[in-house]
């Protein structure tokens, strides 16, 4: 939706954000499913075959710069028809969005993989992207994020997916901002205490987030210097009326983030929606997802016999 969301996607090539050690994972997952011997590999041989990735279900094409790097470790190059970030459109057919050639065993060799991994990055940026049209329709002009309950093994695929549906990552792990839960506090003493405790370790340069149960805990959070305070499992009505109150009382005096989270999905999401909340998180964008569905398909001469199933 044009001139409606500013997404990462549109200001450059997200291939870019990936850490240098992202070609190991690939590596990883190659071996992983091929950990010795290819007979099917044997079968086809290294005669050189082009291939069709089709689009079978509609959604965001997200994930790229993986199924590329899968298929140049199997000796194929990739020659894409839509950008990364487009919306699939299959009008109840398939959709043709890139042309893979190279030796046909590694064709096969990488496919599977390479079709896992668009899958699921793709599922994810749809969701993302569904739900944050969603809201800023509904005239919602904050954040919405994921959160850190990912796939173990699988964090950057899904963290990429988020960026490419236009949501906001959120922290990437325990390292890259201090959240402080109930648990937390609990085993510190109290929300102050353990703030204090978080600065004096984590310095200027490490935001400190504190969950926050209610107005009075997001009100000592504040106080303490949080940088960002979730209200947590509040209803949206409670959402409501706690983050105006708490934007009134402390500005001018403290500056701080709000967000909330806890049990909001596509279905009810648009119920919180209120612009003192800064950001919106949920997991509903990325755990148990539908996957967007893709197949490979070896192109076959007419006359010269059926197309290799994948």
């Amino acid at each position: 939706m044009p001139n409606m969301i500013d997404m990462a996607v549109d200001h450059g090539t997200l291939e870019h954000i990936l850490p240098v050690s992202w070609k190991t994972q690939i590596t990883a997952w190659l071996v992983e499913d091929t950990p010795s011997f290819d007979v099917g590999g044997f079968v086809v041989g290294n005669h050189v075959r082009t291939a069709t990735l089709w689009g079978k279900s509609p959604g965001i094409l997200a994930g790229v710069p993986f199924f590329n790097e899968v298929f140049s470790q199997c000796g194929c190059t990739v020659e894409w028809h839509a950008r990364e970030g487009s919306h699939v459109e299959t009008h109840g057919g398939k959709t043709a969005l890139a042309t893979v050639t190279g030796p046909a065993n590694g064709l096969l060799e990488g496919e599977r993989v390479a079709l896992n991994i668009l899958a699921r990055c793709s599922g994810v940026a749809s969701a993302s992207r569904r739900l944050l049209v969603n809201l800023r329709s509904a005239g919602y002009r904050g954040v919405l994020a994921g959160t850190r309950k990912t796939t173990p093994g699988f964090r950057l695929v899904e963290k990429y997916g988020m960026l490419v549906g236009g949501a906001d990552t959120h922290r990437m792990d325990l390292s890259t901002m201090t959240m402080l839960k109930d648990n937390h506090v609990w085993s510190r003493g109290s929300i102050t205490e353990a703030v204090k405790a978080a600065k004096a370790a984590g310095g200027f340069s490490l935001k400190i987030e504190v969950e926050a149960q209610s107005e009075e805990q997001a009100d000592e959070a504040i106080a303490a210097g949080a940088d960002v305070v979730m209200l947590d499992n509040f209803s949206g009505d409670g959402v409501k009326v706690a983050a105006s109150s708490l934007k009134q009382r402390w500005s001018g005096k403290k500056h701080f983030l709000l967000e909330v989270s806890g049990g909001l999905t596509e279905d009810n999401a648009e119920s919180y929606i209120c612009n003192d909340v800064d950001i919106l998180s949920t997991s509903s964008i990325h755990q148990g997802v539908r996957h967007i569905d893709f197949s490979l398909k070896i192109n076959v001469p007419e006359g010269q016999g059926p197309e290799v199933s994948s």
